[in-house]
């Protein structure tokens, strides 16, 4: 038996990759259902057709609609909300879409969980919600804050116990770089690289389900989650993802590199635990817990009687462990659809598909 056993889960934006690899994980255990929560009814119906499995359920709704998350909310023991706008230049040129769907779709879906009596809530953020400079970083760290205060205010003791989990880059997620660099590479085009000297971290889906599973069975009301993960140069990562393909056809590994210039909001690196957070963090091994601030706002108290600060290095790409182009192969030789490529897996999806 497991936590899961015989209960029902609900992803929100479940048709996203982090949605598709949650049910690769659970549908084969014991769980009693899975609902899928989104807006994109062309995703979900690709979904069922590919699945047909009576454990998972779909739900159109939004998360900016309370009615409809309140609609998929009955019955629920567990949710992962991971419903989200994440491109970074989209959301700097409609910022409120971001604040609307990251910070009030989220706190629609924790109201509704507890009034739902829903056990646990895991809120999935990301490392731009750490020292934010875009729209998509402060609308993820209002996210959060929005979060952790509902845990907190709720305290141990409560039915529903709330925590976030953060982390980084995660390859070949929907929308992201890798399979832009893919398609780049198998159509004869140049790979377009932003900054070669900027950092990113480096984790799988598997990576990103560990980390909210780790949370969900660890973690106290109000408590952040980071997964400690390696990082690369973009440049490393376009030179290894060169060097897989080139055992696909060898002129793959001559693709010329282009420079075009940062875009709007980017940063040279990311940064999953800040120095103050750090001054606060537990080390479990693999991860960091970040406990909330359990002090209210009685200041005279905590100026008198509260812990000092100290000054400690954040958690950040840049001084994280560093892949050479070696290692950056070996992480990528995880990923699905590139195995599928190089034939070392049959191939499960169309060729055209080249993400996670």
């Amino acid at each position: 038996m497991t936590p899961f056993t015989d209960k029902t889960l609900l992803i929100t934006g479940g048709t996203g990759s982090f949605g598709n690899a949650v049910l690769r994980r659970f549908l084969d255990t014991d769980i009693k259902e899975i609902r899928i929560f989104s807006r994109d009814e062309k995703k979900q119906d690709d979904m069922r057709h590919r699945l047909q499995n009576p454990k998972v359920k779909f739900y159109i709704g939004d998360v900016r609609d309370k009615r409809s998350v309140d609609n998929v909310m009955n019955g629920v023991d567990y949710v992962f909300q991971a419903a989200a706008l994440k491109q970074v230049p989209s959301c700097e040129f409609f910022p409120m879409q971001a604040v609307r769907t990251n910070v009030l779709g989220t706190e629609n879906v924790l109201d509704s969980a507890i009034q739902h009596g829903v056990n646990n809530v895991i809120v999935l953020s990301t490392d731009k919600a750490a020292y934010p400079i875009n729209a998509m970083g402060v609308s993820k760290a209002m996210m959060e804050k929005v979060a952790i205060a509902k845990g907190r205010e709720l305290g141990d003791d409560a039915r529903t116990k709330i925590c976030c989990t953060r982390y980084g880059n995660v390859m070949a997620s929907r929308g992201s770089v890798i399979p832009l660099w893919v398609e780049q590479i198998v159509q004869g085009n140049p790979i377009t690289i932003t900054n070669p000297d900027m950092t990113r971290f480096m984790m799988t889906l598997d990576d990103a389900v560990d980390l909210v599973v780790y949370a969900f069975t660890h973690g106290h009301n109000g408590d952040m989650f980071v997964q400690k993960a390696p990082a690369a140069t973009l440049s490393t990562l376009a030179h290894a993802l060169r060097s897989v393909y080139a055992k696909v056809d060898p002129k793959f590994g001559e693709t010329e590199i282009k420079i075009i210039g940062s875009r709007h909001g980017e940063k040279l690196y990311e940064t999953l635990v800040t120095s103050e957070e750090m001054a606060q963090a537990v080390d479990l091994g693999d991860y960091y817990r970040i406990p909330c601030d359990a002090r209210d706002l009685n200041y005279d108290k905590s100026y008198f009687e509260g812990p000092m600060s100290k000054l400690v290095e954040p958690y950040n790409s840049h001084n994280t462990r560093r892949l050479d182009v070696e290692g950056m192969m070996a992480l990528l030789l995880k990923l699905r659809f590139i195995k599928e490529d190089l034939g070392l897996i049959p191939r499960t999806q169309s060729e055209t598909i080249r993400s996670e």
